[in-house]
């Protein structure tokens, strides 16, 4: 079991990081998102921000792979022909700010994850629904690919950009869910390197990580199955609830810490 400890992690660490992947892989399984955001909000709670950064990176491209071709590939190229303004700049963005997450100081770094997350779970829980308006999609695709780069690379949660962004443009709900495991598969393929350069995810983080992706791939298989018979509103509030919770404890430790 040593093999798969990074320095300063424990067995009962390591545990706790198995539950929280296997719910988080399940939330994602259910309404297509919400893995990257749970896992660095709960195992940030106990572990330095970089380190459970580089433990989610490998569960988060194991389970979009799954999620961008669960409806083949036909669905997945439709995304992308759909999307591709919010990915050219969400990759540019990504590239960059992956870069420069080593060299932000931990209470900043706290506060840059805890803020868009809280943010992001309260407007989800009073329902706000923004609407692009007509003409202005591609600066709107621009602009949703622009944040979420960023924060996927200092951080590797960029679902509430592209889940706002589609749901202004009233995706259907399956199309919705495809679309975004591609966009955020997309989005691993360069997260992976870029961390590896980074020295984020090194010999010392990438075991673990590796392993983590099998209980968040079968969190997202039990998601899946119950997809089509959750009350979706109910269980996309308490999710909210759980991850605003979640994203004040990151700010606290920004402001106390």
């Amino acid at each position: 079991m040593e093999i798969l400890l990074a320095e300063g992690v424990t067995i009962p660490v390591v545990i706790f990081a198995v539950f929280v992947a296997a719910f988080a892989g399940f939330i994602k399984g259910s309404i297509g998102f919400g893995l990257p955001s749970i896992m660095i909000a709960s195992l940030g709670a106990f572990l330095d921000p970089l380190l459970a950064l580089a433990f989610l990176i490998l569960p988060t491209f194991a389970t979009n792979t799954v999620q961008a071709f669960r409806d083949g590939i036909s669905g997945a190229l439709s995304a992308i022909a759909k999307h591709w303004q919010l990915l050219v700049a969400f990759f540019i963005t990504l590239l960059f700010s992956s870069q420069i997450a080593t060299s932000i100081p931990k209470d900043v770094f706290f506060l840059l994850l805890g803020t868009p997350v809280t943010s992001f779970a309260l407007l989800q829980l009073i329902r706000w629904r923004p609407r692009v308006p007509p003409g202005r999609r591609s600066a709107c695709e621009f602009a949703a690919g622009a944040v979420a780069g960023f924060f996927g690379g200092l951080a590797g949660v960029w679902g509430p950009p592209v889940v706002f962004l589609l749901s202004a443009l009233e995706t259907p709900k399956r199309e919705q869910v495809t679309a975004q495991g591609v966009i955020y598969l997309l989005g691993s393929l360069l997260l992976v390197p870029a961390h590896l350069n980074s020295g984020i995810l090194n010999r010392d983080t990438l075991p673990l990580s590796l392993f983590l992706c099998i209980p968040a791939v079968a969190g997202l298989i039990a998601g899946f199955l119950v997809q089509d018979k959750l009350d979706q509103e109910k269980f996309r509030k308490i999710t909210f609830i759980a991850v605003t919770l979640a994203g004040l404890n990151l700010i606290f430790r920004g402001v106390v810490l």
